[in-house]
């Protein structure tokens, strides 16, 4: 009986572009199903903690209606609604009077906060990625997320 050498396993071919999105589309849309699920137990909407996640500094409502693809006018009401509750508060940008910036008040980074922090879902799939994964993870999303910024 001859023995053959085994044949070295095949290296998969890499996955094309369109492939790479479908799969960043369903992370995403799981992630945001977990985040949609956590907010509306803190009694946000997911346009509420969208907006929350998107104060990591000051934006005025025009660059928030940007950030979030919606018209200027529902940044308004989102905003009245979150100022109401204490989450956020306007501004007068000190640069031009006429411009008011949305800030983030300490109540409003609480509550963003909370929402990060009750994700089980996200947090039980990341948790499961090994050290040499996350830090792959963090690089390959940090490149994406330069490369996006750029287009933007």
């Amino acid at each position: 009986m001859s023995h053959s050498p085994a044949a070295a396993p095949a290296t998969p071919a890499p996955p094309t572009t369109v492939q790479l999105m479908e799969l960043f589309a369903l992370a995403s849309t799981a992630y945001f199903q977990d985040f949609t699920a956590v907010a509306a137990n803190q009694g946000l909407t997911s346009v509420q903690a969208k907006l929350l996640s998107q104060l990591r500094l000051p934006l005025s409502m025009r660059e928030l209606a940007e950030r979030l693809v919606c018209d200027a006018s529902n940044i308004t009401g989102i905003v009245d609604r979150l100022e109401a509750r204490g989450l956020v508060r306007r501004e007068m940008r000190p640069d031009d009077r006429r411009v008011k910036n949305v800030v983030r008040t300490d109540a409003g980074t609480d509550a963003i906060m909370r929402v990060r922090d009750e994700m089980q879902a996200t947090h039980q799939a990341l948790a499961g990625l090994g050290d040499a994964d996350r830090i792959a993870l963090a690089d390959l999303l940090q490149r994406l997320r330069a490369s996006l910024d750029q287009r933007a």
